[in-house]
């Protein structure tokens, strides 16, 4: 090519240093994207300090001012001018990129937020006067005396007013604002025992007070649990499970909720190492394949987890703003959120959101005001409903026995007796007493009532069987006449080599054919005549995406809930009593039977004092 490189001028270029303002404002353009960034970073600041109380202020989005207030242990007259300097810190020494245990360590901060903005810290150490410091683009002012009883005040006015080219890429003041939020809320979850408070001061004064959270009380759990219902709300709190698992130094801990509480979009997904919120694709991965077998495609779970290692097992420092992570061993990280939340979901046993039963309650309307209507209370005899019948049109009386509802009579309590002598109606999924529309069991409990979807709840009862006799017997596989070849990259091809033997174990033998070719000798005899390439091609999308690959299983396991669709007790079929309430035990004793295997509930329950509530009796 004769054309001139447009990257490269004619002359002979130049190398030339640049200096510290320039330096500055480019960290700055890596540490800090928009005024969230800005409030990251020195909310971390205020943590690192050991504060126990944060306030946070902004105004305009946190474009025209930012203010951190906290309680921490402050900064020394003498160290403030240092602090303003690239790579100074107190957090580490140098020695040890690795071993760290704190949120900031890079020391780039506070001198990038100078070089953009008009910073100004004020701070009071224990034993020391209060003093303060002032930059503005980058030009550091004196240290000057200062009141304040302790802790720190950093305040950052006109944010890249030294750049002004970034302006023109910050979003509305409601998007900035919103985002300056989520950062707050993140922080505050990872930190249960400080309070928070978020103020928008837009217009001066006092502003008005957007997030506020009281630091808690009690153990980690508590503490973490009324820190979520705090910031996710009371149904997050009433719907979660309690999570705390461990493999090889590993530790996950949060809560995550029921698949039955589940999203639109993954809006409610926070993730924790060593106490630092990250947005990790691996981790993101692992909480969508342990929920793969209980949501649909088009839901998310909702979760809040903490992974704890040793520092030395974390690399923290990849990613200009820290939101971002790699473990020394990244499969034992994912195996540990995998298996950790599906041994959680599967000890859930057949329990189901109450926002379910908050959604039919919700959905039902007392009727409109108006002339006050006269009820008959007195109940009428079966001889009374036989002659009522046959008084009115043709054909009517005929039409009695082939009702969409059909009642079960109570027998006699001595009789009605379930495990261990315990009455049915004490049991969680209660007693059978009506089936509706020859689909939805009626069952009566000591405080409420239960509907049944019984179609819905017999196909996982039977998908949860098909899955267990597949995980004694193993995945019969199929031999097939002539190997399918498939061609690709010599590093794919080792890349599905390596999980070659993970492969066999679910029906699907591969072997290296020279180069980059794979031959597919046998796939797993459940999935019939299938497309090994296109097979392998997802196999292959999802390592590079999660590090791992659950396409065959997942496959695998969509044919097995075909086969427990197909298998199961069809909508239109009368059920006996015995046959509803043997439905109703088997629930109980099977793990995720309060979904189907499509995600949604099986069951509604209904307490007795929310239906008096509607019928207007308490």
């Amino acid at each position: 090519m004769n054309t001139v490189s447009p990257n490269m001028s004619q002359s002979q270029p130049v190398i030339r240093q640049l200096d510290d303002a320039a330096i500055n404002r480019i960290a700055a353009g890596e540490v800090v994207e928009r005024p969230a960034s800005a409030v990251k970073e020195l909310v971390e600041n205020a943590l690192d300090a050991g504060a126990r109380r944060i306030d946070v202020a902004y105004a305009d989005g946190g474009k025209t001012l930012i203010r951190v207030t906290d309680d921490g242990c402050g900064i020394a007259p003498d160290s403030l001018a240092l602090a303003l300097s690239r790579h100074a810190t107190s957090k580490i020494d140098g020695s040890d990129l690795l071993n760290i245990h704190t949120f900031g360590f890079r020391g780039e901060a506070l001198p990038s937020l100078g070089a953009v903005g008009r910073l100004t810290i004020t701070s009071r150490a224990r034993g020391h006067e209060a003093a303060e410091i002032a930059v503005s683009g980058g030009q550091m002012g004196k240290v000057k005396p200062a009141a304040l009883n302790g802790g720190t005040i950093v305040t950052l006015r006109d944010l890249f007013h030294a750049t002004p080219a970034r302006l023109k890429f910050m979003r509305s003041d409601r998007a900035e604002a919103q985002a300056i939020g989520d950062i707050v809320r993140r922080l505050a979850m990872a930190e249960p025992f400080v309070g928070f408070t978020l103020r928008d001061v837009s217009g001066g004064g006092e502003g008005r007070m957007v997030f506020r959270a009281d630091a808690e009380t009690g153990d980690m759990f508590d503490a973490l649990h009324g820190r979520l219902g705090r910031i996710l709300g009371s149904d997050f709190a009433d719907n979660a499970l309690r999570i705390d698992a461990t493999r090889d130094g590993l530790r996950m801990t949060g809560y995550a909720a029921l698949p039955t509480y589940s999203r639109g979009s993954a809006v409610a997904q926070y993730l924790f190492v060593n106490g630092r919120p990250v947005r990790d694709r691996m981790m993101i991965g692992a909480l969508r394949a342990a929920y793969m077998d209980v949501l649909s495609r088009d839901r998310h779970p909702a979760a809040a987890l903490f992974v704890e290692c040793d520092p030395m097992l974390v690399d923290v420092n990849v990613h200009p703003a820290k939101s971002e992570v790699r473990f020394r061993d990244p499969g034992l990280a994912r195996g540990l959120i995998v298996s950790g939340l599906r041994h959680a979901l599967a000890e859930a046993g057949h329990r189901a959101s109450s926002t379910v039963a908050g959604a039919t309650l919700g959905a039902m309307r007392p009727e409109p005001a108006g002339p006050a209507r006269v009820y008959q209370m007195d109940r009428p005899s079966a001889q009374a409903r036989v002659a009522a019948y046959q008084a009115q049109a043709p054909g009517f009386a005929e039409m009695a026995g082939a009702f969409s509802a059909r009642v079960e009579p109570l027998s006699d309590p001595a009789d009605e007796t379930a495990t261990d002598d315990v009455p049915p109606e004490a049991l969680p999924l209660g007693a059978a007493r009506a089936q509706l529309h020859e689909n939805y069991i009626l069952a009566q409990t000591t405080d409420g009532i239960v509907i049944v979807d019984a179609h819905a709840a017999h196909e996982r009862i039977v998908y949860e069987k098909l899955k267990r006799q597949m995980a004694e017997t193993g995945v019969a596989s199929q031999a097939l006449l002539i190997p399918e070849i498939v061609e690709m990259s010599a590093e794919d091809a080792a890349s599905l080599l390596e999980l070659a033997e993970d492969l066999a174990r679910l029906g699907l033998v591969i072997e290296p054919f020279g180069g980059g070719a794979v031959a597919v000798r046998e796939t797993p005899a459940i999935l019939g005549a299938c497309d090994a390439r296109a097979m392998l091609l997802d196999i292959l999308d999802e390592l590079a995406d999660q590090g791992d690959s659950g396409s065959v299983q997942a496959r695998i396991e969509a044919i097995l809930s075909r086969v427990a669709c197909h298998g199961s007790v069809r909508s239109g079929r009368r059920l006996r009593a015995e046959e509803m309430n043997a439905l109703l035990r088997e629930m109980e004793a099977t793990p995720h039977s309060g979904q189907c295997n499509h995600g949604r509930p099986t069951y509604v329950d209904l307490k007795l004092a929310d239906i008096e509530r509607l019928f207007g009796r308490t």
